[in-house]
C-alpha cells in the first residue's frame, strides 16, 4: 500500500527502513523522504512505523 503518494513509498519500504534503524519520522524523512513533500503522509507512516515496531517488540518479548 502507498504511504507516500509524493514519493512513491509503500508501507513495505516503511517497514524495512525500521528493520534498519528508523525510529522516528524524522528517520524516515531522512532514509525515504517521508514527508518531506507535502507533509499529508505524516501520520501514516507513523502508524505504520509503531505499528511495527510494536510487532518487533512483540516477538522479542514472546519466548520462541
Amino acid at each position: 500500500m502507498y504511504i507516500c503518494i509524493c514519493n512513491n513509498v509503500t508501507d513495505s519500504q516503511v517497514k524495512e527502513a525500521v528493520d534498519q534503524g528508523a525510529r522516528s519520522l524524522r528517520d524516515l524523512n531522512q532514509s525515504l523522504d517521508v514527508a518531506g513533500t507535502c507533509g499529508k503522509c505524516a501520520c501514516a507512516a507513523r502508524s505504520v512505523m509503531q505499528q511495527h515496531i510494536s510487532e518487533q517488540d512483540f516477538e522479542l518479548a514472546v519466548p520462541a
